[in-house]
Protein backbone atom coordinates (compact mmCIF):
# COMPACT_ATOMS: atom_id res chain seq x y z
CA UNK A 1 0.00 0.00 0.00
CA UNK A 2 1.95 3.50 -0.58
CA UNK A 3 2.47 5.18 2.05
CA UNK A 4 1.07 9.15 1.94
CA UNK A 5 1.28 10.47 5.06
CA UNK A 6 4.92 10.73 5.38
CA UNK A 7 5.18 9.19 9.11
CA UNK A 8 8.70 8.17 10.16
CA UNK A 9 9.64 4.67 10.07
CA UNK A 10 11.77 5.32 12.98
CA UNK A 11 9.15 6.79 15.46
CA UNK A 12 6.84 4.06 14.71
CA UNK A 13 9.63 1.56 15.84
CA UNK A 14 9.99 3.84 18.41
CA UNK A 15 6.14 3.34 19.59
CA UNK A 16 5.89 -0.02 19.12
CA UNK A 17 9.16 -0.85 21.28
CA UNK A 18 7.46 1.03 24.13
CA UNK A 19 4.48 -1.02 23.60
CA UNK A 20 6.69 -4.32 24.00
CA UNK A 21 8.57 -2.40 27.29
CA UNK A 22 5.15 -1.94 28.54
CA UNK A 23 3.48 -4.90 28.11
CA UNK A 24 6.35 -7.06 28.98
CA UNK A 25 5.66 -7.06 32.84
CA UNK A 26 1.91 -7.17 32.42
CA UNK A 27 2.89 -10.25 30.61
CA UNK A 28 5.18 -11.67 33.27
CA UNK A 29 2.51 -11.71 35.76
CA UNK A 30 -0.15 -13.43 33.12
CA UNK A 31 2.66 -16.51 32.94
CA UNK A 32 2.28 -17.00 37.02
CA UNK A 33 -1.27 -16.87 36.88
CA UNK A 34 -4.49 -18.60 36.01
CA UNK A 35 -8.28 -17.99 36.52
CA UNK A 36 -11.73 -19.98 36.97
CA UNK A 37 -12.31 -19.59 33.75
CA UNK A 38 -9.34 -20.23 32.54
CA UNK A 39 -9.78 -23.48 34.42
CA UNK A 40 -13.17 -23.96 33.08
CA UNK A 41 -12.49 -23.61 29.52
CA UNK A 42 -9.68 -25.86 29.69
CA UNK A 43 -12.02 -28.34 30.70
CA UNK A 44 -14.51 -27.08 27.90
CA UNK A 45 -11.84 -27.93 25.27
CA UNK A 46 -11.43 -31.02 26.75
CA UNK A 47 -15.02 -32.39 26.40
CA UNK A 48 -16.82 -30.75 29.89
CA UNK A 49 -20.75 -29.73 28.52
CA UNK A 50 -23.82 -30.21 30.26
CA UNK A 51 -25.69 -28.50 32.83
CA UNK A 52 -27.27 -29.50 36.50
CA UNK A 53 -31.12 -28.84 36.98
CA UNK A 54 -30.97 -25.24 37.93
CA UNK A 55 -28.59 -24.76 35.00
CA UNK A 56 -25.40 -24.32 36.14
CA UNK A 57 -22.65 -25.53 33.45
CA UNK A 58 -20.37 -28.41 34.35
CA UNK A 59 -17.17 -26.64 34.33
CA UNK A 60 -18.20 -24.35 37.16
CA UNK A 61 -19.56 -27.22 39.14
CA UNK A 62 -16.20 -28.63 38.78
CA UNK A 63 -14.33 -25.91 39.53
CA UNK A 64 -16.11 -24.51 42.12
CA UNK A 65 -15.18 -27.89 43.64
CA UNK A 66 -11.86 -27.32 43.48
CA UNK A 67 -11.40 -23.87 44.47
CA UNK A 68 -8.81 -24.40 47.40
CA UNK A 69 -6.91 -26.64 44.53
CA UNK A 70 -6.51 -24.40 41.60
CA UNK A 71 -3.50 -23.68 41.82
CA UNK A 72 -2.87 -27.19 40.47
CA UNK A 73 -5.07 -26.93 37.42
CA UNK A 74 -8.35 -28.47 36.81
CA UNK A 75 -7.82 -31.18 34.18
CA UNK A 76 -6.21 -33.02 36.36
CA UNK A 77 -9.35 -34.17 38.56
CA UNK A 78 -11.79 -33.99 36.17
CA UNK A 79 -9.89 -36.73 33.81
CA UNK A 80 -8.97 -38.58 37.24
CA UNK A 81 -12.87 -38.79 37.69
CA UNK A 82 -13.61 -40.24 34.38
CA UNK A 83 -10.39 -42.82 34.87
CA UNK A 84 -11.80 -44.01 38.04
CA UNK A 85 -15.56 -43.57 37.68
CA UNK A 86 -14.84 -45.98 33.79
CA UNK A 87 -17.22 -44.74 30.70
CA UNK A 88 -17.08 -41.82 28.68
CA UNK A 89 -16.43 -38.21 28.74
CA UNK A 90 -20.23 -37.66 27.94
CA UNK A 91 -21.58 -39.87 31.36
CA UNK A 92 -19.32 -38.49 33.57
CA UNK A 93 -20.63 -35.28 32.77
CA UNK A 94 -23.97 -36.14 33.17
CA UNK A 95 -22.54 -37.82 36.94
CA UNK A 96 -21.05 -34.34 37.57
CA UNK A 97 -24.56 -32.80 36.49
CA UNK A 98 -26.13 -35.09 39.25
CA UNK A 99 -23.79 -34.39 41.94
CA UNK A 100 -20.69 -35.67 41.58
CA UNK A 101 -17.32 -33.99 43.20
CA UNK A 102 -14.64 -34.74 40.92
CA UNK A 103 -12.32 -33.22 44.11
CA UNK A 104 -13.76 -36.40 46.50
CA UNK A 105 -12.13 -38.44 43.89
CA UNK A 106 -8.69 -40.31 45.27
CA UNK A 107 -5.97 -39.35 42.81
CA UNK A 108 -5.46 -42.75 40.89
CA UNK A 109 -2.00 -43.42 38.87
CA UNK A 110 -0.53 -40.01 37.43
CA UNK A 111 1.06 -41.22 33.92
CA UNK A 112 -2.59 -42.55 32.89
CA UNK A 113 -4.02 -39.51 33.76
CA UNK A 114 -1.52 -37.49 31.85
CA UNK A 115 -1.81 -39.81 28.86
CA UNK A 116 -5.88 -39.29 29.09
CA UNK A 117 -5.79 -35.74 29.70
CA UNK A 118 -3.72 -35.89 26.27
CA UNK A 119 -6.10 -37.68 24.41
CA UNK A 120 -8.97 -35.51 25.21
CA UNK A 121 -6.63 -32.33 24.62
CA UNK A 122 -6.01 -33.85 20.78
CA UNK A 123 -9.79 -34.64 20.45
CA UNK A 124 -10.41 -31.18 21.16
CA UNK A 125 -8.01 -29.45 18.71
CA UNK A 126 -8.84 -31.55 16.06
CA UNK A 127 -12.43 -30.24 16.40
CA UNK A 128 -11.05 -27.04 16.37
CA UNK A 129 -8.81 -27.82 13.18
CA UNK A 130 -11.57 -29.16 11.30
CA UNK A 131 -13.63 -26.08 11.74
CA UNK A 132 -11.13 -23.84 10.62
CA UNK A 133 -10.55 -25.77 7.39
CA UNK A 134 -13.69 -25.73 6.63
CA UNK A 135 -13.86 -22.16 7.04
CA UNK A 136 -10.62 -22.06 5.08
CA UNK A 137 -12.31 -24.17 2.28
CA UNK A 138 -15.32 -21.95 2.09
CA UNK A 139 -13.63 -19.05 1.58
CA UNK A 140 -11.29 -19.86 -0.96
CA UNK A 141 -14.31 -21.52 -2.77
CA UNK A 142 -15.86 -17.78 -2.87
CA UNK A 143 -12.90 -15.75 -2.85
CA UNK A 144 -13.88 -12.26 -3.95
CA UNK A 145 -17.15 -12.20 -3.87
CA UNK A 146 -17.10 -10.54 -0.24
CA UNK A 147 -17.23 -6.53 -0.24
CA UNK A 148 -14.45 -4.72 0.45
CA UNK A 149 -14.37 -3.71 3.44
CA UNK A 150 -16.31 -6.16 4.70
CA UNK A 151 -19.99 -5.13 5.45
CA UNK A 152 -20.07 -5.92 9.43
CA UNK A 153 -23.90 -6.03 10.75
CA UNK A 154 -25.20 -6.17 14.31
CA UNK A 155 -28.44 -8.08 15.17
CA UNK A 156 -29.74 -8.13 18.86
CA UNK A 157 -33.18 -9.31 19.55
CA UNK A 158 -32.62 -11.18 22.34
CA UNK A 159 -34.26 -14.16 20.59
CA UNK A 160 -31.63 -16.11 18.99
CA UNK A 161 -34.23 -17.44 16.54
CA UNK A 162 -35.37 -14.03 15.68
CA UNK A 163 -31.97 -13.20 15.14
CA UNK A 164 -31.48 -16.03 13.32
CA UNK A 165 -34.55 -14.33 10.63
CA UNK A 166 -32.79 -10.85 10.51
CA UNK A 167 -29.16 -12.39 10.11
CA UNK A 168 -30.16 -14.09 6.85
CA UNK A 169 -32.23 -10.97 5.47
CA UNK A 170 -28.88 -8.73 6.59
CA UNK A 171 -26.87 -10.90 4.94
CA UNK A 172 -29.28 -11.61 1.96
CA UNK A 173 -29.70 -7.47 1.85
CA UNK A 174 -25.23 -7.80 1.33
CA UNK A 175 -24.10 -7.93 5.00
CA UNK A 176 -20.74 -10.04 5.00
CA UNK A 177 -20.10 -9.87 8.82
CA UNK A 178 -23.51 -10.82 11.41
CA UNK A 179 -22.17 -9.91 14.86
CA UNK A 180 -25.26 -11.08 17.29
CA UNK A 181 -24.48 -8.40 19.80
CA UNK A 182 -24.43 -10.03 23.56
CA UNK A 183 -27.76 -9.33 26.38
CA UNK A 184 -27.12 -6.66 28.53
CA UNK A 185 -24.56 -7.32 31.64
CA UNK A 186 -23.53 -10.93 29.75
CA UNK A 187 -19.54 -9.85 30.49
CA UNK A 188 -20.25 -9.66 34.71
CA UNK A 189 -21.51 -13.65 34.89
CA UNK A 190 -18.68 -15.21 35.61
CA UNK A 191 -20.51 -18.80 33.82
CA UNK A 192 -22.38 -18.98 30.68
CA UNK A 193 -25.19 -20.11 29.94
CA UNK A 194 -26.87 -23.58 28.84
CA UNK A 195 -28.73 -24.10 25.57
CA UNK A 196 -30.94 -21.74 23.67
CA UNK A 197 -32.34 -18.32 25.29
CA UNK A 198 -35.08 -16.76 23.90
CA UNK A 199 -34.85 -14.12 26.39
CA UNK A 200 -32.35 -11.06 26.33
CA UNK A 201 -32.17 -7.24 27.13
CA UNK A 202 -30.36 -5.59 24.47
CA UNK A 203 -29.42 -8.52 22.95
CA UNK A 204 -28.58 -12.46 23.00
CA UNK A 205 -26.82 -14.35 25.09
CA UNK A 206 -23.75 -15.91 24.20
CA UNK A 207 -23.84 -20.20 24.49
CA UNK A 208 -22.68 -22.46 22.34
CA UNK A 209 -25.90 -23.53 20.77
CA UNK A 210 -26.74 -20.24 19.90
CA UNK A 211 -23.70 -19.92 18.07
CA UNK A 212 -24.42 -23.39 16.42
CA UNK A 213 -27.54 -22.27 15.66
CA UNK A 214 -26.87 -18.88 13.98
CA UNK A 215 -23.46 -21.09 12.40
CA UNK A 216 -26.02 -23.23 10.63
CA UNK A 217 -28.43 -20.38 9.81
CA UNK A 218 -25.48 -18.25 8.12
CA UNK A 219 -24.12 -21.36 6.48
CA UNK A 220 -27.42 -22.08 4.80
CA UNK A 221 -27.44 -19.04 3.55
CA UNK A 222 -23.79 -19.00 2.26
CA UNK A 223 -24.53 -21.93 0.22
CA UNK A 224 -27.47 -19.96 -1.17
CA UNK A 225 -25.93 -17.35 -2.29
CA UNK A 226 -22.53 -18.52 -2.75
CA UNK A 227 -20.63 -16.40 -0.48
CA UNK A 228 -19.16 -16.83 2.39
CA UNK A 229 -20.64 -14.98 5.76
CA UNK A 230 -18.97 -14.39 8.90
CA UNK A 231 -20.35 -14.70 12.00
CA UNK A 232 -19.13 -12.77 15.49
CA UNK A 233 -19.90 -12.38 19.11
CA UNK A 234 -17.84 -11.32 22.12
CA UNK A 235 -15.09 -13.39 23.99
CA UNK A 236 -14.87 -10.49 26.47
CA UNK A 237 -15.85 -9.81 30.45
CA UNK A 238 -15.55 -12.26 33.11
CA UNK A 239 -15.82 -15.80 30.65
CA UNK A 240 -13.17 -14.93 27.57
CA UNK A 241 -11.41 -17.90 27.61
CA UNK A 242 -14.94 -19.85 27.68
CA UNK A 243 -16.66 -17.91 24.67
CA UNK A 244 -13.74 -18.16 22.97
CA UNK A 245 -13.25 -21.84 23.44
CA UNK A 246 -17.00 -22.13 22.28
CA UNK A 247 -16.47 -19.60 19.44
CA UNK A 248 -13.27 -22.37 18.01
CA UNK A 249 -15.22 -25.33 18.34
CA UNK A 250 -18.37 -23.57 16.26
CA UNK A 251 -16.61 -21.91 13.95
CA UNK A 252 -17.07 -18.23 14.79
CA UNK A 253 -14.97 -16.27 12.66
CA UNK A 254 -14.05 -12.88 14.52
CA UNK A 255 -14.67 -12.13 18.04
CA UNK A 256 -14.62 -9.16 19.91
CA UNK A 257 -11.41 -9.34 22.17
CA UNK A 258 -10.29 -6.07 23.87
CA UNK A 259 -7.22 -5.66 26.30
CA UNK A 260 -8.47 -3.22 28.23
CA UNK A 261 -12.10 -2.49 27.75
CA UNK A 262 -13.39 -4.87 30.46
CA UNK A 263 -11.38 -3.30 33.04
CA UNK A 264 -12.29 -0.03 31.49
CA UNK A 265 -15.86 -0.08 30.86
CA UNK A 266 -17.10 -3.09 32.29
CA UNK A 267 -15.31 -2.79 35.87
CA UNK A 268 -13.87 -5.99 35.59
CA UNK A 269 -10.73 -6.48 38.10
CA UNK A 270 -6.97 -5.75 35.55
CA UNK A 271 -4.92 -8.65 36.79
CA UNK A 272 -8.14 -10.87 35.73
CA UNK A 273 -8.18 -9.45 32.37
CA UNK A 274 -5.07 -9.88 31.29
CA UNK A 275 -4.65 -13.17 32.65
CA UNK A 276 -8.07 -14.15 30.97
CA UNK A 277 -7.33 -12.17 27.26
CA UNK A 278 -4.08 -14.04 27.11
CA UNK A 279 -5.87 -17.58 27.24
CA UNK A 280 -8.75 -16.34 24.93
CA UNK A 281 -6.19 -14.67 22.35
CA UNK A 282 -4.43 -17.76 22.30
CA UNK A 283 -7.45 -19.77 21.34
CA UNK A 284 -8.58 -17.66 18.82
CA UNK A 285 -4.85 -17.81 16.99
CA UNK A 286 -4.99 -21.74 17.15
CA UNK A 287 -8.73 -21.04 15.26
CA UNK A 288 -8.18 -18.79 12.97
CA UNK A 289 -10.47 -16.03 14.49
CA UNK A 290 -9.92 -12.57 13.64
CA UNK A 291 -10.20 -10.51 16.75
CA UNK A 292 -11.90 -7.21 16.77
CA UNK A 293 -10.23 -4.61 19.30
CA UNK A 294 -12.17 -1.72 21.20
CA UNK A 295 -10.63 1.29 20.98
CA UNK A 296 -13.79 2.95 19.41
CA UNK A 297 -15.16 2.84 23.21
CA UNK A 298 -12.61 5.05 24.59
CA UNK A 299 -14.05 8.11 22.51
CA UNK A 300 -17.31 7.55 24.34
CA UNK A 301 -15.90 9.04 27.17
CA UNK A 302 -13.07 11.01 26.00
CA UNK A 303 -13.08 13.96 23.10
CA UNK A 304 -12.03 12.20 19.72
CA UNK A 305 -9.45 14.84 18.87
CA UNK A 306 -8.09 15.66 21.82
CA UNK A 307 -7.66 11.92 22.74
CA UNK A 308 -6.87 10.39 19.66
CA UNK A 309 -3.47 9.59 20.81
CA UNK A 310 -4.73 7.36 23.47
CA UNK A 311 -6.38 5.38 20.38
CA UNK A 312 -3.46 4.76 18.97
CA UNK A 313 -1.45 3.99 21.69
CA UNK A 314 -4.03 1.44 22.30
CA UNK A 315 -3.43 -0.20 19.31
CA UNK A 316 -0.15 -0.57 19.79
CA UNK A 317 -0.60 -2.36 22.98
CA UNK A 318 -3.52 -4.75 21.29
CA UNK A 319 -1.51 -5.63 18.94
CA UNK A 320 1.93 -6.05 21.24
CA UNK A 321 -0.16 -8.57 23.43
CA UNK A 322 -2.16 -10.23 20.12
CA UNK A 323 1.84 -11.19 19.26
CA UNK A 324 2.24 -12.52 22.51
CA UNK A 325 -0.62 -14.36 22.26
CA UNK A 326 0.48 -15.99 19.13
CA UNK A 327 -1.91 -14.04 17.16
CA UNK A 328 -0.62 -12.87 13.86
CA UNK A 329 -1.25 -9.31 12.10
CA UNK A 330 -3.76 -10.86 9.55
CA UNK A 331 -5.94 -12.17 12.65
CA UNK A 332 -5.65 -8.91 14.70
CA UNK A 333 -8.42 -6.58 13.82
CA UNK A 334 -7.39 -3.27 15.50
CA UNK A 335 -10.16 -0.69 15.95
CA UNK A 336 -11.08 2.67 15.94
CA UNK A 337 -13.88 5.00 14.90
CA UNK A 338 -15.28 8.30 12.96
CA UNK A 339 -16.85 10.02 16.13
CA UNK A 340 -15.30 13.81 15.77
CA UNK A 341 -18.16 16.65 17.10
CA UNK A 342 -19.46 16.97 13.30
CA UNK A 343 -19.94 20.60 14.10
CA UNK A 344 -15.96 20.49 14.17
CA UNK A 345 -14.09 23.05 11.60
CA UNK A 346 -12.54 20.51 9.18
CA UNK A 347 -13.85 17.18 11.12
CA UNK A 348 -13.77 15.48 8.58
CA UNK A 349 -10.01 15.79 7.19
CA UNK A 350 -9.10 14.76 10.97
CA UNK A 351 -10.83 12.12 10.78
CA UNK A 352 -9.60 11.21 7.65
CA UNK A 353 -6.11 11.94 9.16
CA UNK A 354 -6.41 9.42 11.71
CA UNK A 355 -7.85 6.47 9.77
CA UNK A 356 -5.20 6.66 6.88
CA UNK A 357 -2.64 7.11 9.72
CA UNK A 358 -4.27 3.72 11.39
CA UNK A 359 -3.87 2.27 7.81
CA UNK A 360 -0.41 3.09 7.10
CA UNK A 361 0.90 2.03 10.76
CA UNK A 362 -0.56 -1.12 10.62
CA UNK A 363 -0.93 -2.42 6.66
CA UNK A 364 -0.83 -5.60 7.65
CA UNK A 365 -3.76 -5.69 9.99
CA UNK A 366 -7.83 -6.19 9.11
CA UNK A 367 -8.27 -2.87 10.66
CA UNK A 368 -12.00 -2.64 12.30
CA UNK A 369 -13.62 1.47 11.73
CA UNK A 370 -16.67 2.07 13.80
CA UNK A 371 -18.79 4.83 12.51
CA UNK A 372 -20.45 8.06 14.66
CA UNK A 373 -22.36 6.99 17.86
CA UNK A 374 -21.84 9.46 20.07
CA UNK A 375 -23.21 12.50 18.18
CA UNK A 376 -26.33 10.48 16.31
CA UNK A 377 -29.16 11.73 17.20
CA UNK A 378 -32.86 12.11 16.45
CA UNK A 379 -32.47 13.64 13.46
CA UNK A 380 -32.08 10.92 10.83
CA UNK A 381 -30.97 12.99 7.90
CA UNK A 382 -28.21 14.71 9.26
CA UNK A 383 -27.32 11.01 10.46
CA UNK A 384 -27.55 9.22 7.57
CA UNK A 385 -25.00 12.06 6.38
CA UNK A 386 -23.15 11.30 8.78
CA UNK A 387 -22.49 7.81 8.13
CA UNK A 388 -22.00 8.51 4.63
CA UNK A 389 -19.15 10.84 5.72
CA UNK A 390 -18.16 7.04 7.40
CA UNK A 391 -18.57 5.07 4.49
CA UNK A 392 -16.43 7.88 2.16
CA UNK A 393 -13.37 7.57 4.77
CA UNK A 394 -13.57 3.93 5.01
CA UNK A 395 -13.40 3.07 1.57
CA UNK A 396 -11.06 5.63 1.02
CA UNK A 397 -8.35 4.68 3.52
CA UNK A 398 -8.67 0.47 2.55
CA UNK A 399 -10.13 -0.36 5.91
CA UNK A 400 -11.13 -4.20 6.51
CA UNK A 401 -13.70 -4.38 8.54
CA UNK A 402 -16.57 -1.64 8.23
CA UNK A 403 -19.51 -1.73 11.03
CA UNK A 404 -22.51 0.20 9.26
CA UNK A 405 -24.06 3.13 10.54
CA UNK A 406 -27.65 3.35 11.34
CA UNK A 407 -29.68 6.14 10.83
CA UNK A 408 -31.61 5.26 13.72
CA UNK A 409 -28.76 4.87 16.26
CA UNK A 410 -29.36 6.03 19.73
CA UNK A 411 -33.46 6.22 19.21
CA UNK A 412 -34.36 2.27 18.77
CA UNK A 413 -33.71 -1.09 17.57
CA UNK A 414 -32.51 -1.01 14.06
CA UNK A 415 -35.44 -2.63 12.00
CA UNK A 416 -34.60 -4.80 9.00
CA UNK A 417 -35.14 -1.66 6.73
CA UNK A 418 -32.73 0.60 8.58
CA UNK A 419 -30.31 -2.28 7.74
CA UNK A 420 -31.03 -2.02 4.07
CA UNK A 421 -30.47 1.44 4.03
CA UNK A 422 -26.92 1.31 5.80
CA UNK A 423 -26.19 -1.32 3.42
CA UNK A 424 -27.42 0.23 0.22
CA UNK A 425 -25.50 3.37 1.54
CA UNK A 426 -22.51 1.94 1.67
CA UNK A 427 -22.33 0.27 -1.12
CA UNK A 428 -23.29 3.51 -3.11
CA UNK A 429 -20.58 4.92 -1.76
CA UNK A 430 -17.93 2.64 -1.90
CA UNK A 431 -18.71 2.05 -5.40
CA UNK A 432 -18.76 5.37 -6.58
CA UNK A 433 -15.12 5.62 -4.86
CA UNK A 434 -13.68 2.46 -5.71
CA UNK A 435 -9.75 3.86 -7.00
CA UNK A 436 -9.89 6.76 -5.01
CA UNK A 437 -7.12 5.88 -2.56
CA UNK A 438 -5.01 5.41 -5.56
CA UNK A 439 -6.24 8.66 -7.59
CA UNK A 440 -5.18 11.45 -4.17
CA UNK A 441 -1.99 12.52 -2.43
CA UNK A 442 -2.31 15.06 0.33
CA UNK A 443 -0.26 17.98 0.93
CA UNK A 444 2.75 17.43 2.82
CA UNK A 445 2.32 20.45 4.89
CA UNK A 446 -1.53 20.23 4.63
CA UNK A 447 -3.96 19.59 7.30
CA UNK A 448 -4.14 15.91 7.24
CA UNK A 449 -0.26 15.24 7.37
CA UNK A 450 0.18 17.93 10.13
CA UNK A 451 -2.54 15.85 12.11
CA UNK A 452 -1.39 12.30 11.49
CA UNK A 453 2.32 13.19 12.51
CA UNK A 454 1.23 15.25 15.26
CA UNK A 455 -1.25 12.01 16.76
CA UNK A 456 1.84 10.32 16.49
CA UNK A 457 4.23 12.49 18.34
CA UNK A 458 1.66 12.90 21.11
CA UNK A 459 1.48 9.09 21.35
CA UNK A 460 4.78 8.49 21.66
CA UNK A 461 5.15 10.78 24.65
CA UNK A 462 1.98 9.07 25.86
CA UNK A 463 3.22 5.71 25.87
CA UNK A 464 6.82 7.30 27.73
CA UNK A 465 4.55 7.92 30.12
CA UNK A 466 2.92 4.85 30.85
CA UNK A 467 6.07 3.07 30.26
CA UNK A 468 7.37 5.16 33.20
CA UNK A 469 4.32 4.08 35.78
CA UNK A 470 3.76 0.32 34.51
CA UNK A 471 0.78 -0.11 32.07
CA UNK A 472 -1.56 -1.27 35.83
CA UNK A 473 -0.43 2.25 37.24
CA UNK A 474 -1.47 3.68 34.11
CA UNK A 475 -5.04 2.27 34.66
CA UNK A 476 -5.59 3.30 38.06
CA UNK A 477 -4.65 6.67 37.63
CA UNK A 478 -7.76 7.21 34.72
CA UNK A 479 -4.78 7.74 31.67
CA UNK A 480 -7.17 5.53 29.16
CA UNK A 481 -10.52 7.03 28.81
CA UNK A 482 -10.54 9.29 31.55
CA UNK A 483 -11.71 6.03 33.42
CA UNK A 484 -9.84 5.22 36.71
CA UNK A 485 -10.00 1.72 38.08
CA UNK A 486 -8.05 0.06 41.09
CA UNK A 487 -5.69 -2.56 40.97
CA UNK A 488 -6.94 -4.27 43.42
CA UNK A 489 -10.55 -3.31 42.71
CA UNK A 490 -13.16 -4.47 40.14
CA UNK A 491 -15.30 -7.57 39.56
CA UNK A 492 -13.75 -10.64 39.52
CA UNK A 493 -10.38 -10.70 41.59
CA UNK A 494 -11.18 -13.44 43.61
CA UNK A 495 -11.16 -16.15 40.59
CA UNK A 496 -7.62 -14.87 40.38
CA UNK A 497 -5.66 -18.03 40.67
CA UNK A 498 -1.65 -18.03 41.65
CA UNK A 499 -0.51 -21.68 39.88
CA UNK A 500 2.04 -23.83 41.97
CA UNK A 501 4.73 -25.50 41.25
CA UNK A 502 2.74 -28.64 40.42
CA UNK A 503 0.31 -26.61 38.08
CA UNK A 504 -1.04 -29.00 34.92
CA UNK A 505 -2.71 -27.20 32.27
CA UNK A 506 -1.89 -29.54 28.81
CA UNK A 507 -4.34 -27.57 27.13
CA UNK A 508 -2.28 -24.57 27.77
CA UNK A 509 0.82 -26.15 26.55
CA UNK A 510 -0.97 -27.14 23.31
CA UNK A 511 -2.06 -23.96 22.32
CA UNK A 512 1.35 -21.96 23.25
CA UNK A 513 2.82 -24.54 21.00
CA UNK A 514 0.29 -24.52 18.23
CA UNK A 515 0.70 -20.83 17.99
CA UNK A 516 4.30 -20.48 17.88
CA UNK A 517 4.97 -19.30 21.53
CA UNK A 518 8.40 -21.04 22.85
Amino acid sequence: MKEKLGLSRDRIAEARELAERICAPVMDFVEAHSSVTVERATLRLAGADDANADGVPVPNLVVDRLRDRLEDGALKWYVNALLRQGGTVESLNRKIAEGLDVSSVPLGDEKAVRARADELVDRGFARIRAARERRDAMRAEWKGRNNDPLLYLIVATGNIHEDVKQAKAAAAQGADVIAVIRTTAQSLLDYVPYGATTEGFGGTYATQENFRIMRAALDGEAERQQRYILLTNYASGLCMPEIAAMGALERLDMMLNDSMYGILFRDINMYRTFVDQKFSRMINAVAGIIINTGEDNYLTTSDAYEKAHTVLASQFLNERFGFAAGLPAGLLGLGHAFELDPTMRNGFLYELAQAQMAREIFPDHPLKYMPPTKFMSGDIFRGLVMDSMFNFVSKATNQGIHLLGMLTEAIHTPFMMDRFIAVDNAKYVMNSIADFHDEVEFRKDGIIVRRARDVLEETIGFMKEIAGVSLFDSIEKGMFADVKRPKDGGKGLDGLVKKGPAYYNPLETRLKNEAGLR
